[in-house]
């Protein structure tokens, strides 16, 4: 159900807000890092400028982070670079991406 609720918002902007919560359910509670970080690169990757779920895949990648201690470097750059475009544009991310920049820096000790 999460592949297909994510693929789905990914193709169709009104399926966002349901996508939004699985993303962030799947962030929480799912034991399997690699996937809960794929689906955050899927859509921190794929979805369209100024979507919500940019700015939310920067966040679950924060919340993944925290919650298993570590990233691939493919997801640390995301993450940086969804902040970087969070701070230069919020239309086109939103400031949450800028929380799961903080939060992997903070788990992470990084940068």
């Amino acid at each position: 159900m999460v592949v297909e609720m994510l693929e789905r918002a990914l193709r169709d902007r009104s399926a966002e807000g349901e996508a939004a919560s699985v993303l962030v359910g799947s962030a929480l509670n799912d034991h399997d890092r690699a996937f809960v970080e794929r689906w955050c690169m899927e859509v921190g990757t794929r979805a369209v400028r100024g979507s919500p779920l940019l700015g939310l895949a920067g966040l679950c990648l924060g919340h993944t982070a925290r919650r298993f201690g570590r990233l691939s470097d493919e997801a640390l750059a995301l993450v940086k670079s969804l902040a970087a475009r969070a701070e230069a544009d919020p239309s086109d991310v939103d400031g949450r991406a800028l929380d799961g920049y903080d939060d992997v820096r903070s788990f992470l000790h990084l940068w």
